[in-house]
């Protein structure tokens, strides 16, 4: 095991659920500023992650937490937490 990584240890994001349309699985869109080196104005970055979501609880609209989690398909890699605010 690396020494950067120990077991309990993962990462978390806070989104926005944007698409709901698969079986248990939601498309997360995450927001972040970032400082432009240069300039110094603050730039939004915005990734999507596909999360696991078990129930299928997740709608369109939801702030929800994701958690990383084992690969569990091709792109999914994360999955649903805790449903932060209802749509």
């Amino acid at each position: 095991m690396a020494d950067n990584v120990k077991k309990g240890l993962r990462k978390n994001r806070t989104g926005t659920v944007v698409s709901d349309k698969m079986k248990k699985t939601v498309m997360v869109s995450v927001e972040r500023l970032v400082k432009d080196p240069l300039y110094g104005k603050y730039i939004k970055k915005q990734v999507k992650y596909m999360a696991h979501d078990e129930k299928g609880e997740c709608k369109e609209g939801d702030k929800v937490k994701i958690i990383e989690t084992r690969p569990l398909s091709k792109l999914k890699k994360w999955r649903v937490n805790q449903i932060v605010e209802k749509a």
